[in-house]
């Protein structure tokens, strides 16, 4: 029965390839002929039509592919200048039959077709619509497959009958072993006595059960191997790559299970520190150099905790630490901070830095909810912000409310002295164009000091500012010391960028303010270019819309910066239509190494490119990273190995 049912089923293999080849060989022979029929008949149509100059090529295309498209059974149809420009373009459907995309796979059967105006100022490029004749032989080569299935199939189906009674009876055998075998975990012994009622059954059991014995010790052990690497995995999951220390997911389960779900009393502190220079350092020395400094604060903190006991240290994102210290009170953490906040002090005198780590603590009981401790725990590092560098703070139940508005009232005091004084120092940085690419700029970017002529850090400079309502009035001090800068040092004739905040690109009093200043500026807004984050365009579509058609009104133009990190789509190309399109710079830190990002990257390039938008590369750091960024067409990059940031005096 077997060998009988292997040989129908491989002449039925056959017979079918044999069948399914002849038919695509025959759409492939009446395909070619229908496109070359296709193509004569419009060359004819082409040498009829009378001499047209380019302008009334351009003015009559969108007609005359309306035409061509209700004439001729296209799939696609393009209306191409004098210079290969396309002046139009139609298309009929998106999916193609299974035996015309078979055809295409083996014999490339549906090809472009061109027809040339006999003054050759209009050029006709189609491809073909072959579904219909595709359709007549993918429903013949259904009865084909029907007829020999058939005939092959009857005789196997008639044999099976005779045989199925058989089957069946030896079915419920194994399957009454199987059920004893799951049952007892294990084959009874003696066999021959739990199936002595049926010789069959009897021998059946006899065989399978060695195998089913092999299959308990398999499954055993492969039990005790998946458990170990989930166990590794786990490990995996819960460690952050730069310091080797838990990341914020094993945070939060320490946190659940050990405090918030605690059996018994328990208190203790929790400290957030937070390395407010990391993006300096990643704009001014490389990603490289900030990941020593992330490095450096975990080993600060990981060193301090040594004479805390039960304590532990954990990476929440990518410049916040947490540290659990249990069983300690607020007096003895006090001690703690200032003994890092030395450490601290010293590593920033050592590399030169404006400040290193503030540090935020809260003290917590047993069942606090964790969202609770975090916002507490956040209001005091912005106390500890607002102080001298490196400074900490620590936030009692009792203060909660008073001190974060204490900590607003610092921020807002700092921010405003700002603005009064009109204090902002300026630095620049190019961009290098590359390949063919000409256009490229050098970007400005903002630092704040303090009264004692500290660097504050500028994330949590610009975050204050903009939960404060003061993102407007202080985009509007930049860009006029900005517009100051560059013409007191002559520079009209290069090509700058500025940051705007998407609070300010959303806000219409400034959008006003904006627009009458480059109509004030006359021909020099046209070397501006304002850079807003992917992330804040796409908080508010219509009002960045608006935003970017009036810079596209006075001559400047627009870069989406950080591109890549939200939710990046075709329609947000089409409806923010940018000029330029920043790469984030997590996909350029190795990007020889990383496939994923460099087609991420080469799919935006080839998007961007289509409908004119230049792409650029930022946090470049080494060759070979700018090796890759070549290779994959990207129009300029930015970054530590290009050249650092300097002054703009």
């Amino acid at each position: 029965m077997k060998r009988f049912t292997l040989l129908q089923f491989t002449l039925w293999l056959l017979a079918l390839c044999a069948g399914v080849v002849a038919n695509i060989m025959v759409f492939h022979s009446y395909g070619v002929h229908k496109q070359d029929a296709m193509q004569a008949q419009l060359q004819r149509f082409l040498d009829l039509q009378p001499a047209m100059t380019t302008e009334q090529v351009a003015a009559q295309a969108p007609a005359l592919a309306e035409q061509l498209v209700a004439i001729m059974p296209v799939h696609k149809l393009w209306l191409r200048d004098g210079n290969g420009e396309v002046l139009s373009a139609k298309t009929q459907r998106t999916e193609e039959n299974f035996i015309a995309q078979l055809a295409q796979a083996q014999f490339d059967t549906i090809r472009s077709q061109f027809a040339v105006s006999q003054d050759a100022e209009l050029r006709v490029e189609f491809i073909a619509d072959l579904n219909d004749m595709a359709d007549a032989f993918e429903q013949g080569l259904i009865y084909f497959v029907l007829v020999i299935t058939f005939i092959c199939f009857i005789p196997i189906a008639s044999l099976k009958t005779a045989f199925r009674g058989y089957r069946r009876r030896i079915a419920d055998i194994v399957a009454n072993i199987i059920d004893q075998f799951v049952t007892s975990n294990d084959m009874p012994e003696p066999i021959n006595r739990a199936f002595a009622d049926n010789k069959l059954k009897l021998k059946l059991a006899t065989q399978i059960s060695p195998a089913l014995n092999r299959l308990q010790a398999h499954l055993g052990l492969q039990m005790e191997n998946i458990a170990s690497s989930a166990q590794e995995i786990k490990k995996e999951a819960y460690k952050d790559v730069v310091t080797e220390l838990g990341n914020r997911n094993m945070f939060v389960e320490y946190y659940e299970r050990h405090i918030e779900h605690a059996n018994g009393e328990c208190f203790g502190c929790i400290a957030l520190v937070r390395g407010t220079e990391l993006q300096h350092i990643n704009q001014s020395k490389g990603y490289q150099q900030g990941d020593e400094y992330i490095r450096s604060i975990a080993d600060i903190l990981t060193a301090g905790i040594r004479n805390y006991g039960s304590a532990s240290v954990f990476r929440l994102n990518s410049s916040d630490f947490a540290v659990v210290l249990p069983n300690t009170p607020p007096k003895e953490v006090e001690r703690f901070a200032t003994q890092i906040q030395t450490k601290f002090n010293q590593y920033q005198k050592l590399h030169e830095l404006a400040s290193v780590a503030y540090t935020g603590i809260v003290p917590y009981d047993q069942h606090k909810p964790l969202g609770e401790l975090l916002a507490n725990v956040d209001v005091a590092m912005n106390i500890a912000q607002s102080k001298h560098a490196n400074a900490w703070h620590v936030q009692r139940p009792e203060d909660i409310s008073e001190s974060a508005v204490q900590g607003t009232q610092n921020w807002r005091k700092v921010i405003n002295d700002m603005l009064e004084k009109q204090s902002v120092n300026l630095a620049i940085q190019p961009i290098m164009p590359l390949g063919k690419s000409s256009v490229a700029y050098s970007e400005i970017q903002a630092r704040f000091r303090d009264e004692e002529d500290h660097l504050l850090p500028t994330s949590s400079f610009m975050a204050m500012a903009d939960q404060l309502g003061k993102s407007v009035e202080l985009d509007q001090m930049i860009i006029e010391h900005s517009l100051n800068a560059i013409k007191n040092r002559n520079l009209s004739a290069q090509y700058f960028g500025i940051n705007v905040s998407a609070a300010s690109a959303h806000d219409d009093k400034f959008v006003i303010w904006l627009e009458r200043r480059l109509i004030r500026e006359g021909d020099f807004a046209q070397r501006l270019v304002f850079e807003i984050s992917e992330l804040g365009l796409q908080q508010n579509i219509a009002a960045s819309k608006r935003f970017v058609g009036m810079l596209h009104r006075t001559g400047a133009r627009l870069t989406v910066e950080r591109f890549g990190v939200g939710l990046t789509s075709f329609k947000f190309f089409r409806e923010i239509k940018p000029d330029y399109i920043k790469m984030d710079a997590s996909y350029t830190r190795g990007l020889e190494d990383d496939k994923n990002n460099q087609y991420f990257m080469r799919l935006m390039v080839d998007l961007a490119h289509r409908i004119g938008v230049r792409v650029f590369a930022e946090g470049v750091e080494s060759l070979e990273e700018k090796q890759i960024i070549e290779q994959l067409c990207l129009d300029g990059a930015q970054g530590y190995f290009i050249e650092k940031p300097k002054e703009l005096l």
